[in-house]
């Protein structure tokens, strides 16, 4: 049994550019803004979607942050191939095929295109701004 004091609260997550990077979440899954502030000195926006917060963050002085590196196909899975998280995802309750046609056709890239999961349903994952990706799944 899970632990009944803990509950997911958010997912933080350094970017390039914190605003352009909320608006991409706000234009592509309808998130929300819920604030735009600064914490450290750098922008901190926090951005609604899924009933979780996605934290946006800019570069706080005296960060010199590095590129993630892409997430790639193995033959079966797909991975960062490296330490720390490697995506977080979203169930999707809808047809993901065609709201995936609407994220193309929006300019979204899908490095692992959509397939069937380990248990038959569908999935894909989503480049999203500052190299993270984001896992759909069709509930």
């Amino acid at each position: 049994m899970s632990n009944p004091a803990f509950k997911f609260d958010h997912v933080h997550i350094v970017s390039e550019n914190p605003h352009a990077s909320a608006g991409w979440y706000v234009e592509m899954f309808g998130a929300t803004i819920a604030a735009d502030t600064v914490a450290y000195g750098a922008p901190q926006i926090f951005v609604g979607l899924g009933g979780a917060t996605v934290l946006i963050r800019g570069r706080r002085p005296g960060e010199a942050p590095v590129a993630a590196k892409p997430i790639q196909p193995y033959a079966g899975f797909s991975s960062h191939n490296a330490w720390g998280t490697d995506h977080f995802g979203f169930m999707y309750a809808g047809d993901l095929a065609a709201f995936c046609e609407e994220l193309r056709a929006k300019g979204v890239t899908f490095p692992i295109e959509l397939k069937k999961g380990v248990d038959g349903s569908l999935l894909c994952y989503v480049a999203a701004p500052d190299g993270v990706s984001i896992e759909l799944m069709q509930c």
